[in-house]
Parts: C-alpha cells; structure tokens; sequence
C-alpha cells in the first residue's frame, strides 16, 4: 500500500509539473522560430555590384538590347583610332560602366585574331545612363601590325571587331577592316564608356 501511494503521489506530482509548464500565457509560450542567416548580397551579387554600380531603378545595359557601330575614326601615328558607338535600342533606360572588351576577329565562324584590348589609363570608370534611343561611346586605338617583329607579329586580314559591351559576356560583332596579330603583340587599347556618339 505505500508503494502504491508513493507511485501515486510522484504521478500526481509529474502531472502537475506537465501542467504547469503547458498552462503559460501566450508571451511566456514557447514559438516556433525560423532563425534565417542573411548577407546584405549574395557573393555573385556583390561581385557585380562592385562592377557595375546603377542609378536608382535602372539596371546594366544588356548586349541584345544594344546596337554596336563605328563612328569617328582617324589616324595617328603608327596606330588608328576608332569610336565604337553603343546604342540603347530598348524601351527603358540602362546603365554602362567601365572598359569594353574588344578583339579584332575573323572568318566564318567568327574567330578572334590575337590579343584582345587593354585598357586605356586614360580614363576612369563612370556610370553613364543611356535613355531609350541613347548613345555612350568608347575609343578603341590599333597600333599597326607592322611595328612589331615577326617574332611577336603574324599578320592576318581581320574584318571584324568583336566587342563585348561593359560587364557582358556577349560579344557584339561590328564589320571593320583591319590587319591583326596573330601572336604576343598588344595592338588594342581602349577608354571607359563615356556619354554620347563621341562626335561621330
């Protein structure tokens, strides 16, 4: 009979313990929570953020939303300078900032020749907003292939200019007559995009 009260009396207790802890107003109430461990931006956002800033509500200008032209060109000596004209060909504005990517490329398919460009220490980095129907620029300069050895120069006819826009991967293809390098020769060198047609 004591063993049975003493059983009784610690289920008595356990039930009471299991009221209690069920019996807490609603603020003393355990919630379920879903902790979520967030970054202002992911590292690829980052990443593109620090390449390209933006003006507020406008987004990077896209290779298929831009047409790519030549535009003033004029010689130097042993090199020619070349306007490459981007024009926004959409509906809403958007923004170009930094240097092209520019190679002289030949053939069918389409291949490039040599080096691609360095860029210009020239000019700095600046966002440039282009409106719907908007223009921005950049000045690409092509030493002569002729200045360089044999060594470093295997010339080759080029007939186009593959030009891949600010913060792109997609090249734009503009037709352009020129004589390339194939090897370590660095023919091209080219400015940050800059407001406008750049005169032409």
């Amino acid at each position: 009979m004591i063993r049975q009260a003493l059983v009784a009396a610690t289920l008595a207790a356990a039930g009471l313990t299991l009221a209690a802890c069920g019996s807490g107003t609603p603020a003393a109430r355990p919630t379920k929570t879903i902790t979520v461990t967030a970054s202002p931006t992911s590292p690829a956002a980052s990443v593109a953020a620090t390449s390209q800033p933006t003006a507020a509500g406008t987004s990077a200008c896209l290779t298929r939303y831009l047409n790519g032209s030549i535009g003033l060109t004029q010689g130097t000596a042993g090199a020619v300078e070349v306007t490459i004209v981007f024009k926004n060909l959409d509906n809403v504005s958007c923004t170009l900032y930094g240097f092209p990517g520019v190679a002289l490329a030949a053939g069918t398919p389409v291949t490039d020749v040599g080096q691609p460009s360095t860029e210009s220490p020239t000019t700095a980095r600046e966002l440039v907003t282009l409106a719907p129907g908007g223009f921005a620029y950049a000045t690409l300069q092509i030493s002569d292939a002729g200045n360089f050895p044999s060594s470093a120069c295997t010339q080759v006819a080029t007939d186009w200019l593959a030009v891949i826009p600010p913060n792109q991967t997609v090249p734009l293809y503009i037709s352009y007559n020129s004589t390339g390098c194939q090897g370590s020769a660095s023919l091209l060198t080219v400015t940050a995009v800059r407001p406008g047609n750049g005169g032409s």
